[in-house]
């Protein structure tokens, strides 16, 4: 067909490591930008001839290398198994319950446009209630784009005020903070925390709460992981405040994509095996090449030991950021089982732990689970049929909840709430088989120490009873019983659910395909790539895709986040969002300069429109310099000059 790839080939692109520019060693398009070119298959070779694969955990990375080892890869499906300790899929991707004893969801997903791995995958898996032919990524758009999302009420605060969230609410020294955030490189900020660097009037700014409560960021947690966010998410940080920047699945995480997903897999020959906690792995070392010969496992509570052929590949997800959930209900509070320090043997961490032993280059588990009081949030499902609660809720919501379309429109957060509470109703029915006189809401709160606003106990030591009773309270909802009579909760309290986001240091994280190892990858949270981040499913499926692409041998690349965060365009529309909606400096100037170039339609529309640009311009300069000095004369003239002398080359 053609001639053998180079040895040496790059699968993980990173954008800030090379120049963008063909070449005779590069003659790729850019791989960080997805686009039809970049959907071509591999030609099956034999790549995978006499190999079996082994994914170690169900959730959407497992399922994930399942997908990319079967249509980029080749192999049959009948030679994927995937194992999994639960005995359900999906992992963290979950979604189960009934109105009789209450739905549960312990979380949720909000999608951006460019979460360009889990389009591509899901463009591919047909969707469950469309006609044959029609992806996942077609039901998306259907739902969405007919549907769009925003928030009226996105900050609230003094029991059922809605705050105004119109802007981000930053000093020109805060705005500082964060420019100067975005300039700084990666390798500087090793083990800092927010609060490190951040001061005590940004970290109660309006921006602060938006994106805590959207990101689940704590204070005390990393600032390179918040740094990373920036930078992903640069794009739709106008969209941040009204939450007009997302986009929703059509039912809940497990509905909308781990059954379709299974499917397909399924249909294709994969092999799942439940009851199976893999908590080692048996790694020939011959002088730094390191190859799996065997997976050590309990199934169904006895040990085994699964042979690997040194040819077979094997993918194993490192962490859990669900592992060890305590539930509760509406009359009992969560008991947490796992250590504050140490998960123990039987958890989903032990075989990052065992990895671990044998090698640095497996990375540091115990930066990750070993502070519990700070990676650990509570998140309650409600169960509601008509009370008070629905009636507050139709008042906070963009459409009638009962009228399938964009409800409250992401999450609500009580500014003022001991807890920082946040609570949200996405379209309705969340679940498939939801009767249609039944509303399911969420709601999660980030700090696990602090005594309720009402409550008098912090969060983790109540039922859902009470948990209801601090929600009423931030709403303005007086009676209570009437809510509690009408409602079922049912209590997630989670340990590990932001340990990805702990302080961490080169090193701490394994790469996917780590060091010398020659039949295995690593997935999921806690990773390290080029320059993605965690907690998305984007970033989980890229790690797989990563894994796959590598230890086959591939010749395609795996893009880089989005590249729009270089577009100018990009930078002027954030520039103007984090300066409270208002033309930053010098920006008239650039209307001034580009007013009347091809350009100018990179320039959002200034606020005032019955101002000239030059008299915008001067206005401007007058602020940045001083009325009436020489300087502000200067260059006026030289604004001048240079208009004049572009006039003139336009009409040559």
């Amino acid at each position: 067909m053609s001639a053998d790839p180079p040895k040496t080939f790059n699968v993980e692109n990173d954008a800030t490591a090379g120049y963008w520019s063909n070449r005779p060693a590069n003659t790729l398009p850019l791989p960080d930008m997805m686009g039809a070119y970049m959907r071509n298959r591999p030609y099956p070779g034999n790549q995978v001839e006499g190999r079996k694969a082994w994914i170690i955990g169900s959730g959407i990375a497992g399922l994930a290398a399942a997908f990319y080892l079967i249509r980029d890869g080749g192999m049959k499906g009948s030679d994927i198994t995937i194992l999994d300790a639960l005995d359900v899929t999906g992992g963290s991707l979950d979604g189960a319950g009934n109105p009789e004893d209450g739905y549960i969801i312990r979380g949720g997903r909000e999608m951006n446009f460019n979460y360009d791995n889990l389009w591509d995958m899901f463009q591919d898996v047909q969707a469950l209630e469309l006609p044959k032919g029609y992806s996942v990524l077609d039901e998306y758009r259907l739902v969405n784009d007919t549907d769009p999302n925003w928030s009226k009420a996105r900050l609230m605060h003094n029991q059922g005020e809605i705050k105004d969230f119109s802007t981000f609410g930053l000093s020109k020294s805060q705005q500082w903070e964060l420019i100067r955030l975005l300039l700084k490189r990666k390798e500087d900020l090793d083990d800092l925390t927010i609060e490190d660097y951040f001061s005590e009037g940004f970290l109660q700014s309006n921006f602060w709460f938006l994106w805590r409560s959207m990101f689940a960021f704590e204070n005390w947690q990393s600032l390179l992981e918040m740094k990373l966010y920036m930078h992903r998410f640069l794009d739709s940080i106008d969209g941040f405040a009204d939450m007009s920047c997302l986009v929703f699945p059509k039912y809940n995480q497990h509905d909308t994509f781990v059954k379709p997903l299974v499917q397909h897999l399924k249909t294709l020959g994969v092999q799942v095996q439940f009851a199976t906690r893999v908590h080692d792995l048996e790694i020939l070392d011959d002088a730094g090449s390191r190859t799996v010969t065997g997976l050590l496992a309990k199934v169904d509570g006895r040990e085994e030991r699964i042979a690997v052929d040194p040819k077979d590949v094997v993918f194993a997800l490192t962490g859990s950021m669900t592992e060890g959930t305590a539930y509760g209900d509406m009359d009992h509070a969560p008991v947490l089982e796992r250590g504050r320090s140490e998960p123990g043997p039987d958890s989903d961490w032990a075989l990052w732990q065992n990895l671990a032993a044998k090698s640095p280059v497996f990375g540091k588990p115990q930066k990750f689970y070993g502070d519990v009081d700070k990676s650990m949030w509570e998140s309650a499902t409600l169960t509601c049929t008509a009370s008070p609660l629905v009636e507050r809720l139709k008042e906070l919501s963009v459409n009638d909840p009962f009228s399938g379309k964009t409800v409250t429109g992401g999450i609500i957060t009580f500014t003022d709430s001991n807890w920082v509470m946040s609570v949200t109703c996405n379209r309705q029915p969340h679940f498939p088989d939801q009767p249609g006189d039944v509303l399911v809401l969420w709601v999660y709160a980030l700090l696990m120490d602090k005594d309720g606003n009402k409550v008098a106990k912090p969060m983790p030591a109540c039922t859902g009873r009470e948990i209801l009773e601090e929600l009423c309270h931030h709403l303005g909802i007086a009676d209570v019983e009437a809510v509690v009579a009408k409602t079922k909760v049912r209590l997630a309290l989670m340990p590990y659910i932001t340990s990805m986001f702990m302080p961490r240091a080169k090193g701490d994280r394994p790469h996917v395909v780590p060091e010398g190892c020659t039949n295995l990858a690593l997935m999921g949270q806690f990773v390290e790539t080029a320059n993605d981040i965690v907690f998305t499913m984007d970033s989980s499926i890229r790690t797989a895709r990563i894994g796959v692409y590598t230890l086959l041998g591939l010749h395609k690349q795996v893009p880089d986040i989005s590249p729009v965060q270089y577009d100018i365009r990009t930078l002027i529309k954030a520039a103007r969002t984090i300066n409270s909606n208002q033309p930053f400096p010098g920006e008239r100037l650039l209307h001034r300069l580009l007013g009347k170039t091809y350009y100018a339609h990179i320039l959002p529309p200034m606020p005032d429109a019955t101002q000239t640009t030059r008299e915008a311009a001067e206005t401007e300069l007058k602020s940045l310099l001083g009325a009436g000095g020489s300087a502000l004369a200067g260059v006026a003239a030289w604004l001048q000059k240079t208009r004049d002398e572009m006039k003139a080359r336009s009409r040559k």
